[in-house]
């Protein structure tokens, strides 16, 4: 058994996270915890927090066959939100009880993702649509 804890982050693919960051820390007032690039991934990010503990996460493409450059280009060279990521409180049992319910999943087995947390994403095929992210953080 597992339990869903809340949104963690809503990630919003960008082609420069530098510009767009500017408006979430400007406009909004929202801090910026810095870039990571998650070379697996071949992405940078950049987080967002909100008062409530929920994130806003940048992703920006490192190399043109990365999923994000691969998002961008299907929007017509545009961003937009590519995923939302739920917290859950222990990530290998969502797994496990997703699997045994049929869920289709993309990962299988957790990955490590930006600012260490453990990550998985269930298919969209599955979420009517969406790409959700499961993740765990210590």
């Amino acid at each position: 058994m597992f339990k869903v804890l809340g949104v963690d982050h809503i990630g919003i693919a960008v082609g420069d996270l530098g510009e767009v960051g500017k408006f979430y820390t400007d406009a909004l007032g929202l801090p910026n915890n810095g870039e990571e690039t998650v070379a697996e991934q071949k992405v940078t990010t950049g987080f967002f927090p909100t008062p409530n503990g929920s994130e806003i996460e940048l992703l920006a493409a490192t190399e043109d066959s990365s999923p994000i450059a691969k998002f961008i280009e299907k929007n017509g060279g545009r961003g937009g939100i590519q995923h939302i990521a739920l917290r859950v409180d222990n990530l290998e049992n969502a797994l496990a009880d997703l699997k045994e319910k049929g869920v289709r999943l993309i990962d299988e087995k957790p990955r490590k993702g930006a600012g260490g947390a453990k990550i998985a994403f269930v298919h969209p095929k599955a979420t009517h649509g969406v790409l959700l992210e499961l993740c765990q953080r210590d």
